[in-house]
């Protein structure tokens, strides 16, 4: 296929390999996180990892919005439609993530509540015309990518004069994800991993630009490259990377150039800014509370804000105690570590949200990698 084929020529990706290996420092290891789950799938897909010379470790970051999600607002979102008899509309992977009391939102339907997939924020708008007499709520989620189509639907409810239409906002933001790893106290008591440097995000970057990364490869000297998801996008911002540590420097550099500007959407930007703001603390599967990491509506749009609505109040629940997910997340453990990978937690039967979307470290790995550990544990043997 034109303009796809020519990211994915394996030939060009087995000579970037070499290449990176070639720049690699003898004795020398490089740690680089990716921190969006689009490119955990693509290093699991394509089999990046092989490619690469055992000098560099790729450390799954954060960056999967469903894995994210912490189970407390799973829970409201559940309470809505089971207890406020609201019709809650949210994306499909959403649905999976399993919540208390071995319920999910789609287990929650199967009882009984009024849970719809959507394929869009503006297909949760058009149920609360369908439906004038019924509370339709979506439950919003995602990062600077899904944020700007909330905003607009919020603003066209109010245009339309919508009464039963609310937002449960759970967007939440990157570059505060990324700083707490390095920098918070509470993040490092967790656990932590050396990191050398991070492939930023690509669809968000488009929305927010390259420029919010500069101050933070600054400040923490850690070098951050904006990546395409293609294979060969990922490879050759691995190679800048490696560059970069070598050099000594630490800046944002823009691989995904063809779709990345350093201002990003303009637009887009603006739309959120009328209609959010930030909260001051947000709950995040993995690495608890971070500061500044979320959006909610703004007073001036608090008709449309199921928070205040339904007069929710958040509840922190724990995860399961064997599930490894939050560790996952961090980077601190590999899917492979975790005691209920593969056996108790599936994809039919996730445990932990890292297994639900196609974004998740544990589903990528389940999906490409789990047989490329049967000769780890054969030689262990």
């Amino acid at each position: 296929m034109k303009y796809i084929d020519e990211f994915r020529d394996g030939d060009v990706a087995r000579a970037l390999g070499a290449r990176i290996a070639a720049e690699c420092q003898p004795g020398r290891q490089y740690a680089f996180m990716e921190f969006c789950g689009g490119h955990t799938h693509a290093i699991a897909r394509y089999g990046i990892a092989e490619l690469l010379p055992p000098a560099i470790r790729m450390i799954h970051g954060p960056g999967c919005p469903v894995c994210v999600l912490p189970i407390g607002r799973i829970d409201q979102a559940i309470g809505l439609a089971l207890e406020h008899g609201a019709i809650v509309c949210t994306y499909g992977d959403t649905m999976r993530v399993p919540a208390s009391g071995s319920l999910s939102m789609m287990k929650a339907k199967a009882r009984g509540a009024d849970i719809r997939m959507v394929y869009s924020a503006a297909d949760a708008l058009t149920l609360a015309r369908r439906h004038p007499d019924r509370e339709v709520v979506f439950f919003a989620i995602g990062f600077e990518t899904t944020t700007p189509p909330t905003a607009l639907v919020v603003k066209q409810a109010a245009a339309e004069g919508l009464k039963n239409f609310s937002v449960l906002a759970c967007h939440v933001l990157t570059p505060s994800a990324i700083a707490h790893i390095l920098e918070a106290e509470e993040a490092r008591a967790l656990g932590t991993v050396p990191i050398d440097g991070f492939v930023g995000p690509a669809h968000v970057s488009i929305v927010i630009g390259s420029a919010p990364y500069e101050g933070f490869a600054r400040e923490h000297h850690k070098p951050v490259v904006i990546s395409g998801f293609e294979p060969l996008d990922v490879m050759q911002s691995i190679w800048m990377l490696v560059q970069q540590v070598n050099a000594g420097r630490a800046v944002v550099e823009n691989q995904f150039s063809r779709a990345v500007t350093r201002a990003g959407n303009l637009a887009a930007q603006q739309v959120v800014a009328e209609v959010f703001e930030l909260r001051e603390s947000f709950e995040w599967r993995g690495l608890g509370e971070v500061a500044h990491s979320a959006l909610r509506l703004k007073p001036e749009w608090a008709a449309f804000d199921a928070e205040r609505r339904f007069g929710l109040a958040y509840r922190p629940v724990p995860d399961h105690k064997q599930c490894d997910c939050g560790a996952i997340l961090r980077g601190v453990k590999q899917p492979a570590d975790c005691k209920l990978f593969g056996t108790v937690c599936t994809p039919e039967n996730p445990m932990g949200s890292c297994m639900v979307s196609s974004e998740g470290a544990c589903a990528a790995h389940w999906s490409y990698g789990r047989f490329r550990d049967i000769p780890v544990r054969l030689e262990a043997a």
